[in-house]
Protein backbone atom coordinates (compact mmCIF):
# COMPACT_ATOMS: atom_id res chain seq x y z
CA UNK A 1 0.00 0.00 0.00
CA UNK A 2 1.49 3.39 -1.17
CA UNK A 3 0.04 6.68 0.10
CA UNK A 4 1.23 9.68 -2.41
CA UNK A 5 1.18 12.55 0.43
CA UNK A 6 -0.05 12.19 3.80
CA UNK A 7 -1.57 14.79 5.48
CA UNK A 8 -1.90 15.14 9.86
CA UNK A 9 -5.02 14.18 12.13
CA UNK A 10 -6.38 17.09 14.21
CA UNK A 11 -9.97 17.52 15.54
CA UNK A 12 -11.27 13.79 13.91
CA UNK A 13 -10.00 14.92 10.48
CA UNK A 14 -7.14 14.78 7.92
CA UNK A 15 -5.58 18.64 7.58
CA UNK A 16 -3.06 19.64 5.76
CA UNK A 17 0.39 21.10 7.75
CA UNK A 18 0.46 24.65 7.25
CA UNK A 19 4.47 24.36 7.26
CA UNK A 20 4.53 23.63 3.13
CA UNK A 21 7.49 20.81 4.47
CA UNK A 22 7.45 17.62 3.34
CA UNK A 23 9.60 14.35 4.66
CA UNK A 24 10.34 11.16 2.28
CA UNK A 25 8.90 7.89 4.28
CA UNK A 26 11.06 4.78 2.85
CA UNK A 27 10.75 0.76 2.49
CA UNK A 28 13.86 -0.17 4.09
CA UNK A 29 13.73 -3.12 2.02
CA UNK A 30 14.21 -1.75 -1.07
CA UNK A 31 14.87 2.17 -0.59
CA UNK A 32 11.76 2.60 -2.43
CA UNK A 33 9.50 5.77 -0.95
CA UNK A 34 6.36 5.17 0.65
CA UNK A 35 5.21 8.34 1.22
CA UNK A 36 5.71 11.64 1.27
CA UNK A 37 4.64 13.09 4.99
CA UNK A 38 3.65 17.09 5.82
CA UNK A 39 5.69 18.24 8.36
CA UNK A 40 3.74 19.85 11.19
CA UNK A 41 4.02 23.53 12.15
CA UNK A 42 4.04 25.61 15.21
CA UNK A 43 0.75 26.66 14.04
CA UNK A 44 -0.42 22.99 13.76
CA UNK A 45 0.77 21.80 16.78
CA UNK A 46 -1.09 24.88 18.75
CA UNK A 47 -4.37 23.86 16.40
CA UNK A 48 -4.03 20.22 18.04
CA UNK A 49 -3.72 21.23 21.29
CA UNK A 50 -6.65 23.11 21.03
CA UNK A 51 -8.66 20.85 19.19
CA UNK A 52 -7.60 18.21 22.05
CA UNK A 53 -8.59 20.68 24.66
CA UNK A 54 -12.04 21.05 23.11
CA UNK A 55 -12.10 17.75 22.75
CA UNK A 56 -11.35 16.50 26.28
CA UNK A 57 -13.76 18.10 28.32
CA UNK A 58 -16.70 16.31 25.66
CA UNK A 59 -14.74 12.97 26.40
CA UNK A 60 -14.34 13.63 30.33
CA UNK A 61 -17.80 14.23 30.69
CA UNK A 62 -19.03 10.77 29.61
CA UNK A 63 -18.95 8.10 31.79
CA UNK A 64 -15.97 5.43 32.11
CA UNK A 65 -18.72 2.70 30.66
CA UNK A 66 -19.13 5.00 27.93
CA UNK A 67 -15.64 5.66 27.36
CA UNK A 68 -15.31 1.53 27.62
CA UNK A 69 -17.55 1.03 24.90
CA UNK A 70 -16.05 3.50 22.13
CA UNK A 71 -12.24 1.81 22.91
CA UNK A 72 -14.28 -1.53 22.32
CA UNK A 73 -15.22 -0.85 19.43
CA UNK A 74 -12.45 0.87 18.24
CA UNK A 75 -10.69 -2.52 19.30
CA UNK A 76 -12.60 -4.68 17.15
CA UNK A 77 -12.23 -2.28 14.41
CA UNK A 78 -8.45 -3.05 14.95
CA UNK A 79 -8.75 -6.51 15.02
CA UNK A 80 -10.78 -6.33 11.63
CA UNK A 81 -8.23 -4.59 10.04
CA UNK A 82 -5.58 -6.59 11.21
CA UNK A 83 -3.26 -8.07 8.27
CA UNK A 84 -4.12 -4.88 5.70
CA UNK A 85 -2.29 -2.45 8.78
CA UNK A 86 0.26 -5.32 9.55
CA UNK A 87 1.22 -4.76 5.70
CA UNK A 88 1.40 -1.20 6.09
CA UNK A 89 4.00 -1.39 9.35
CA UNK A 90 5.82 -3.83 7.67
CA UNK A 91 6.59 -2.09 5.10
CA UNK A 92 7.35 0.96 6.65
CA UNK A 93 9.55 -0.93 9.90
CA UNK A 94 11.06 -3.56 7.40
CA UNK A 95 9.71 -6.24 9.76
CA UNK A 96 8.84 -10.07 8.87
CA UNK A 97 4.68 -10.25 7.99
CA UNK A 98 4.93 -12.79 10.35
CA UNK A 99 5.72 -10.81 13.19
CA UNK A 100 3.16 -7.53 12.22
CA UNK A 101 0.43 -9.87 11.64
CA UNK A 102 0.80 -11.56 14.97
CA UNK A 103 2.11 -9.21 17.49
CA UNK A 104 2.05 -5.72 16.58
CA UNK A 105 -1.35 -4.69 15.89
CA UNK A 106 -2.68 -7.70 18.24
CA UNK A 107 -0.41 -6.36 20.70
CA UNK A 108 -2.18 -2.82 20.63
CA UNK A 109 -5.46 -3.83 20.56
CA UNK A 110 -4.71 -6.21 23.13
CA UNK A 111 -4.07 -2.64 25.54
CA UNK A 112 -6.65 -0.81 24.20
CA UNK A 113 -9.12 -3.87 25.09
CA UNK A 114 -7.59 -3.89 28.58
CA UNK A 115 -7.96 -0.63 29.36
CA UNK A 116 -11.46 -0.36 28.27
CA UNK A 117 -12.37 -2.77 30.19
CA UNK A 118 -10.74 -0.73 33.58
CA UNK A 119 -12.45 2.70 32.20
CA UNK A 120 -15.25 1.85 34.28
CA UNK A 121 -13.14 0.48 37.75
CA UNK A 122 -11.98 4.48 38.20
CA UNK A 123 -12.88 5.30 41.50
CA UNK A 124 -11.81 7.21 44.63
CA UNK A 125 -11.74 6.41 48.06
CA UNK A 126 -13.76 7.16 51.19
CA UNK A 127 -11.80 8.24 54.03
CA UNK A 128 -13.71 8.85 57.85
CA UNK A 129 -12.38 11.56 60.32
CA UNK A 130 -14.55 11.72 63.02
CA UNK A 131 -18.77 11.43 63.53
CA UNK A 132 -19.59 14.56 61.49
CA UNK A 133 -16.77 14.65 58.99
CA UNK A 134 -15.17 12.45 56.39
CA UNK A 135 -13.15 13.25 53.17
CA UNK A 136 -13.33 11.83 49.58
CA UNK A 137 -11.23 11.08 46.55
CA UNK A 138 -11.69 11.86 43.69
CA UNK A 139 -9.65 10.21 40.38
CA UNK A 140 -9.68 12.85 37.55
CA UNK A 141 -8.17 13.28 34.11
CA UNK A 142 -4.89 14.92 33.59
CA UNK A 143 -6.16 17.08 30.41
CA UNK A 144 -3.95 17.01 27.21
CA UNK A 145 -1.07 14.14 27.06
CA UNK A 146 1.15 15.45 24.50
CA UNK A 147 3.01 11.53 23.08
CA UNK A 148 6.17 10.70 21.56
CA UNK A 149 6.60 7.74 19.70
CA UNK A 150 9.54 5.57 18.35
CA UNK A 151 9.98 3.88 15.62
CA UNK A 152 10.21 -0.08 16.28
CA UNK A 153 6.75 -0.71 17.43
CA UNK A 154 4.95 2.43 15.32
CA UNK A 155 0.97 0.81 15.98
CA UNK A 156 1.95 -0.53 19.52
CA UNK A 157 3.29 2.15 21.13
CA UNK A 158 0.48 4.49 19.74
CA UNK A 159 -2.15 2.17 21.56
CA UNK A 160 0.07 1.53 24.88
CA UNK A 161 0.52 5.18 25.04
CA UNK A 162 -3.14 6.63 24.46
CA UNK A 163 -5.19 3.93 25.68
CA UNK A 164 -4.39 4.40 29.42
CA UNK A 165 -5.14 8.29 29.13
CA UNK A 166 -7.78 7.94 26.44
CA UNK A 167 -9.84 5.41 29.53
CA UNK A 168 -8.86 7.94 32.21
CA UNK A 169 -10.72 10.74 30.19
CA UNK A 170 -7.78 12.71 28.46
CA UNK A 171 -7.11 13.52 25.23
CA UNK A 172 -3.92 13.18 23.21
CA UNK A 173 -1.50 14.58 20.67
CA UNK A 174 0.69 11.90 19.01
CA UNK A 175 3.96 12.36 17.28
CA UNK A 176 4.96 9.58 15.90
CA UNK A 177 8.30 9.05 14.33
CA UNK A 178 9.18 10.92 11.60
CA UNK A 179 10.87 7.19 10.52
CA UNK A 180 7.79 5.37 10.53
CA UNK A 181 4.73 7.50 10.91
CA UNK A 182 2.12 6.18 8.54
CA UNK A 183 0.18 3.47 10.99
CA UNK A 184 -0.91 6.22 13.54
CA UNK A 185 -3.26 7.64 11.11
CA UNK A 186 -4.97 4.70 10.98
CA UNK A 187 -5.71 4.10 14.20
CA UNK A 188 -6.24 8.12 14.21
CA UNK A 189 -9.27 6.63 11.76
CA UNK A 190 -10.43 3.89 13.55
CA UNK A 191 -10.94 5.82 16.78
CA UNK A 192 -12.73 8.54 15.42
CA UNK A 193 -14.87 5.82 13.44
CA UNK A 194 -15.54 3.70 16.38
CA UNK A 195 -17.09 7.38 18.36
CA UNK A 196 -14.25 9.07 19.95
CA UNK A 197 -15.44 13.36 20.15
CA UNK A 198 -13.13 15.31 17.85
CA UNK A 199 -10.19 16.54 18.64
CA UNK A 200 -9.52 13.64 21.25
CA UNK A 201 -6.57 12.09 19.29
CA UNK A 202 -4.43 13.75 17.43
CA UNK A 203 -1.58 13.13 14.92
CA UNK A 204 1.40 15.67 14.24
CA UNK A 205 4.17 14.68 12.03
CA UNK A 206 7.79 15.62 11.85
CA UNK A 207 11.00 15.92 13.34
CA UNK A 208 12.54 16.59 16.65
CA UNK A 209 11.26 20.21 15.93
CA UNK A 210 8.06 19.02 16.60
CA UNK A 211 8.66 16.82 19.44
CA UNK A 212 10.07 20.14 21.22
CA UNK A 213 7.13 21.99 20.44
CA UNK A 214 5.28 19.42 22.41
CA UNK A 215 7.64 19.04 25.56
CA UNK A 216 7.53 23.13 25.41
CA UNK A 217 3.59 23.73 25.17
CA UNK A 218 2.12 25.31 27.97
CA UNK A 219 -1.11 23.61 27.52
CA UNK A 220 -0.01 20.21 27.49
CA UNK A 221 -0.13 18.66 30.65
CA UNK A 222 1.72 15.58 30.46
CA UNK A 223 4.14 14.15 27.95
CA UNK A 224 4.48 10.22 27.77
CA UNK A 225 7.92 9.49 25.72
CA UNK A 226 9.88 6.45 24.44
CA UNK A 227 13.12 6.81 22.89
CA UNK A 228 16.67 7.14 24.00
CA UNK A 229 18.32 8.30 27.11
CA UNK A 230 19.82 11.19 25.96
CA UNK A 231 16.60 12.57 24.18
CA UNK A 232 14.73 11.28 27.36
CA UNK A 233 16.53 13.58 29.56
CA UNK A 234 15.85 17.14 27.03
CA UNK A 235 12.10 15.90 27.18
CA UNK A 236 12.29 15.75 30.44
CA UNK A 237 14.14 19.02 31.13
CA UNK A 238 11.95 20.81 28.90
CA UNK A 239 8.81 19.42 29.88
CA UNK A 240 9.95 20.52 33.50
CA UNK A 241 10.59 24.37 31.96
CA UNK A 242 7.72 24.89 30.24
CA UNK A 243 5.05 24.33 32.43
CA UNK A 244 6.28 21.34 35.15
CA UNK A 245 4.75 18.76 33.25
CA UNK A 246 4.29 15.36 34.45
CA UNK A 247 6.74 12.34 32.50
CA UNK A 248 6.44 8.96 31.91
CA UNK A 249 9.59 7.82 29.94
CA UNK A 250 10.68 4.28 28.64
CA UNK A 251 13.99 4.59 27.54
CA UNK A 252 16.95 2.28 26.79
CA UNK A 253 18.10 -0.72 28.28
CA UNK A 254 21.46 -2.88 27.58
CA UNK A 255 19.84 -5.13 29.58
CA UNK A 256 21.65 -9.11 31.43
CA UNK A 257 20.28 -12.34 30.35
CA UNK A 258 22.13 -15.19 32.94
CA UNK A 259 21.73 -18.66 31.98
CA UNK A 260 23.14 -20.55 35.08
CA UNK A 261 24.87 -24.37 34.77
CA UNK A 262 21.20 -25.74 35.98
CA UNK A 263 19.54 -24.16 33.04
CA UNK A 264 17.51 -26.07 30.16
CA UNK A 265 19.91 -25.14 27.80
CA UNK A 266 17.57 -24.88 24.75
CA UNK A 267 15.07 -23.01 26.59
CA UNK A 268 17.49 -20.14 26.87
CA UNK A 269 19.22 -20.53 23.54
CA UNK A 270 15.42 -20.00 21.93
CA UNK A 271 15.21 -17.16 24.25
CA UNK A 272 18.68 -15.19 24.03
CA UNK A 273 17.44 -15.87 20.18
CA UNK A 274 14.48 -14.24 20.61
CA UNK A 275 15.88 -11.41 22.81
CA UNK A 276 18.55 -10.55 19.83
CA UNK A 277 17.16 -11.32 16.39
CA UNK A 278 13.06 -10.59 16.65
CA UNK A 279 12.67 -7.90 15.25
CA UNK A 280 16.04 -7.50 14.01
CA UNK A 281 17.33 -6.78 17.08
CA UNK A 282 15.67 -3.00 17.29
CA UNK A 283 13.24 -4.11 20.58
CA UNK A 284 14.37 -2.13 23.86
CA UNK A 285 13.89 -4.77 26.16
CA UNK A 286 16.12 -7.11 24.16
CA UNK A 287 18.88 -8.96 26.36
CA UNK A 288 22.11 -8.16 24.49
CA UNK A 289 24.25 -8.77 27.39
CA UNK A 290 24.34 -13.11 26.99
CA UNK A 291 26.02 -14.11 30.72
CA UNK A 292 26.77 -17.45 30.42
CA UNK A 293 28.26 -20.15 33.23
CA UNK A 294 31.37 -20.75 32.36
CA UNK A 295 31.09 -24.14 32.63
CA UNK A 296 28.09 -24.65 29.67
CA UNK A 297 29.24 -22.04 27.39
CA UNK A 298 30.60 -23.96 24.92
CA UNK A 299 27.42 -26.29 24.52
CA UNK A 300 25.72 -23.19 24.84
CA UNK A 301 27.21 -21.63 21.74
CA UNK A 302 26.89 -24.48 19.65
CA UNK A 303 23.07 -24.21 20.24
CA UNK A 304 23.46 -20.80 18.97
CA UNK A 305 25.18 -21.65 16.37
CA UNK A 306 22.72 -23.53 14.96
CA UNK A 307 19.94 -21.70 15.44
CA UNK A 308 21.19 -18.60 13.48
CA UNK A 309 21.93 -20.99 10.67
CA UNK A 310 17.96 -21.36 10.78
CA UNK A 311 17.31 -17.86 10.27
CA UNK A 312 15.12 -16.96 6.92
CA UNK A 313 16.13 -13.36 5.83
CA UNK A 314 14.46 -11.70 2.69
CA UNK A 315 11.44 -9.87 1.70
CA UNK A 316 9.27 -8.90 4.72
CA UNK A 317 6.11 -9.32 3.27
CA UNK A 318 7.13 -13.02 2.41
CA UNK A 319 5.66 -15.00 5.68
CA UNK A 320 8.59 -17.55 5.44
CA UNK A 321 10.96 -14.61 6.13
CA UNK A 322 11.59 -14.32 10.00
CA UNK A 323 14.38 -11.57 9.62
CA UNK A 324 14.19 -7.96 8.17
CA UNK A 325 16.24 -5.52 7.72
CA UNK A 326 16.93 -2.33 9.74
CA UNK A 327 14.30 0.76 9.81
CA UNK A 328 16.53 2.78 7.95
CA UNK A 329 19.60 3.31 5.94
CA UNK A 330 20.81 5.84 8.88
CA UNK A 331 20.57 3.26 11.63
CA UNK A 332 22.24 0.83 9.33
CA UNK A 333 25.44 2.78 9.54
CA UNK A 334 25.06 2.58 13.19
CA UNK A 335 24.55 -1.13 13.56
CA UNK A 336 27.16 -1.55 11.22
CA UNK A 337 29.96 0.19 12.83
CA UNK A 338 29.09 -1.70 16.11
CA UNK A 339 29.86 -4.89 14.42
CA UNK A 340 33.15 -3.48 13.10
CA UNK A 341 34.02 -1.90 16.65
CA UNK A 342 33.22 -5.58 18.13
CA UNK A 343 36.21 -7.25 15.60
CA UNK A 344 38.29 -4.21 16.45
CA UNK A 345 38.02 -5.11 20.64
CA UNK A 346 38.87 -8.63 20.01
CA UNK A 347 35.58 -10.20 20.73
CA UNK A 348 35.23 -13.61 18.76
CA UNK A 349 33.13 -13.90 16.16
CA UNK A 350 30.79 -16.79 16.50
CA UNK A 351 28.34 -16.32 14.19
CA UNK A 352 27.77 -13.11 11.14
CA UNK A 353 29.99 -10.27 11.18
CA UNK A 354 29.24 -9.87 7.67
CA UNK A 355 28.19 -6.24 5.99
CA UNK A 356 25.61 -7.62 4.54
CA UNK A 357 25.43 -4.02 2.41
CA UNK A 358 26.52 -5.79 -1.13
CA UNK A 359 25.46 -8.31 -3.68
CA UNK A 360 21.51 -9.13 -3.17
CA UNK A 361 21.52 -6.70 0.10
CA UNK A 362 22.50 -3.62 -1.24
CA UNK A 363 19.31 -2.02 -1.99
CA UNK A 364 18.25 -2.61 1.50
CA UNK A 365 19.43 -1.30 5.16
CA UNK A 366 20.73 -4.94 6.21
CA UNK A 367 22.69 -6.01 8.56
CA UNK A 368 23.80 -9.95 9.47
CA UNK A 369 22.69 -11.56 12.88
CA UNK A 370 26.22 -11.44 14.41
CA UNK A 371 27.16 -13.23 18.23
CA UNK A 372 30.27 -12.04 19.54
CA UNK A 373 31.71 -14.54 21.81
CA UNK A 374 34.63 -14.25 24.56
CA UNK A 375 33.52 -10.67 25.16
CA UNK A 376 34.60 -8.26 28.03
CA UNK A 377 32.53 -5.76 30.54
CA UNK A 378 34.77 -3.22 29.28
CA UNK A 379 34.05 -3.80 25.72
CA UNK A 380 31.86 -0.74 23.83
CA UNK A 381 29.63 -3.64 22.34
CA UNK A 382 28.93 -4.82 26.13
CA UNK A 383 28.52 -1.46 27.53
CA UNK A 384 26.28 1.06 24.75
CA UNK A 385 22.48 0.01 23.40
CA UNK A 386 23.26 -1.12 19.61
CA UNK A 387 19.49 -1.97 19.23
CA UNK A 388 20.64 -4.16 16.12
CA UNK A 389 21.07 -7.60 15.43
CA UNK A 390 23.82 -8.31 17.98
CA UNK A 391 24.22 -10.67 20.82
CA UNK A 392 27.12 -10.48 23.55
CA UNK A 393 27.91 -13.82 25.27
CA UNK A 394 29.99 -13.44 28.19
CA UNK A 395 31.39 -15.96 30.90
CA UNK A 396 30.84 -16.35 34.73
CA UNK A 397 31.97 -18.50 37.41
CA UNK A 398 29.67 -17.36 40.54
CA UNK A 399 26.27 -15.97 41.08
CA UNK A 400 27.64 -13.11 43.35
CA UNK A 401 30.08 -12.38 40.36
CA UNK A 402 27.12 -12.25 37.79
CA UNK A 403 24.97 -10.16 39.46
CA UNK A 404 27.62 -7.57 40.39
CA UNK A 405 28.40 -7.76 36.38
CA UNK A 406 24.50 -7.52 35.08
CA UNK A 407 24.04 -4.33 37.58
CA UNK A 408 27.38 -2.10 36.50
CA UNK A 409 25.63 -0.51 33.63
CA UNK A 410 23.91 3.07 33.50
CA UNK A 411 20.49 1.29 32.18
CA UNK A 412 18.08 -0.89 34.12
CA UNK A 413 14.99 -1.56 32.03
CA UNK A 414 15.17 -5.48 31.51
CA UNK A 415 16.65 -8.60 33.06
CA UNK A 416 15.78 -12.48 32.81
CA UNK A 417 17.58 -15.61 34.75
CA UNK A 418 17.51 -19.02 32.96
CA UNK A 419 17.98 -21.95 36.18
CA UNK A 420 15.90 -25.03 36.95
CA UNK A 421 16.47 -24.13 40.70
CA UNK A 422 13.30 -22.33 41.73
CA UNK A 423 15.41 -20.48 44.89
CA UNK A 424 17.93 -19.55 43.02
CA UNK A 425 15.44 -17.82 40.60
CA UNK A 426 13.72 -15.47 43.59
CA UNK A 427 17.17 -14.71 45.06
CA UNK A 428 19.08 -13.51 41.70
CA UNK A 429 15.88 -12.06 39.78
CA UNK A 430 15.28 -9.83 43.34
CA UNK A 431 18.76 -8.62 43.60
CA UNK A 432 18.94 -6.95 39.52
CA UNK A 433 18.28 -3.84 39.16
CA UNK A 434 15.98 -4.02 36.05
CA UNK A 435 12.34 -2.71 35.76
CA UNK A 436 10.94 -5.86 33.64
CA UNK A 437 12.39 -9.20 34.66
CA UNK A 438 11.60 -12.90 33.49
CA UNK A 439 12.31 -15.92 34.64
CA UNK A 440 12.73 -18.84 32.28
CA UNK A 441 11.67 -16.93 29.41
CA UNK A 442 12.20 -13.59 27.74
CA UNK A 443 10.33 -10.41 26.18
CA UNK A 444 6.72 -10.69 26.67
CA UNK A 445 4.70 -7.65 28.06
CA UNK A 446 0.98 -8.41 28.24
CA UNK A 447 -1.28 -5.77 28.76
CA UNK A 448 -1.83 -7.07 32.50
CA UNK A 449 1.93 -6.40 33.28
CA UNK A 450 3.44 -2.60 34.47
CA UNK A 451 6.47 -1.92 32.23
CA UNK A 452 9.47 0.20 32.60
CA UNK A 453 12.69 1.02 33.79
CA UNK A 454 14.97 1.05 36.77
CA UNK A 455 17.92 3.89 36.87
CA UNK A 456 18.37 5.53 33.46
CA UNK A 457 15.93 3.46 31.64
CA UNK A 458 12.80 5.27 32.05
CA UNK A 459 10.43 7.09 34.64
CA UNK A 460 6.70 5.95 35.16
CA UNK A 461 5.12 2.49 33.83
CA UNK A 462 3.26 1.58 30.93
CA UNK A 463 1.06 -1.22 31.54
CA UNK A 464 -1.02 -2.57 33.73
CA UNK A 465 -3.43 -1.29 36.34
CA UNK A 466 -0.64 0.75 38.20
CA UNK A 467 -0.65 2.99 34.90
CA UNK A 468 -4.19 4.68 35.23
CA UNK A 469 -2.47 6.44 38.21
CA UNK A 470 -0.02 8.01 35.85
CA UNK A 471 -2.80 9.22 33.67
CA UNK A 472 -5.68 10.54 36.50
CA UNK A 473 -4.55 13.32 39.40
CA UNK A 474 -6.25 12.63 42.36
CA UNK A 475 -8.86 15.50 44.64
CA UNK A 476 -9.46 15.18 48.03
CA UNK A 477 -12.50 16.44 49.37
CA UNK A 478 -13.49 17.09 53.05
CA UNK A 479 -16.87 17.10 54.05
CA UNK A 480 -18.44 18.32 57.42
CA UNK A 481 -21.80 17.42 58.71
CA UNK A 482 -21.45 19.53 62.30
CA UNK A 483 -20.50 22.84 63.32
CA UNK A 484 -17.27 24.51 62.09
CA UNK A 485 -15.09 25.47 64.83
CA UNK A 486 -13.15 28.85 64.19
CA UNK A 487 -10.34 30.55 66.79
CA UNK A 488 -11.86 33.63 66.14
Amino acid sequence: MTHATESLYIDGRRVDATSGDTFAVVNPYDGSTLAEVQQASEADVDAAVAAARRGQRVWAAMTGMERGRVLQRAVALLRERNDEIAELESRNTGKPISETREVDIVTGADVLEYYAGLAPAIEGSQIPLRDSSFVYTRREPLGVIGSIGAWNYPIQIACWKSAPALAAGNAVVFKPSEVTPLTAMALAEILTEAGLPDGVFNVVHGDARVGQLITGHGDIDKVSFTGEVGTGKKVMSASAASSLKDVTMELGGKSPLIVFADADLDRAADAAMMANFYSSGQICTNGTRVFVASSVKEAFEGKIKERVARIQAGDPLDPAVNFGPLVSFEHQEKVLSYIAIGKQEGARVLAGGEAWDQGDWANGAWAAPTVFTDCTDEMRIVREEIFGPVMSILAFDDEEEVIRRANDTAYGLAAGVFTEGLNRAHRVIHRLEAGICWVNTWGESPAEMPVGGYKQSGVGRENGVETLAHYTQTKSVQVEMGPFESVF
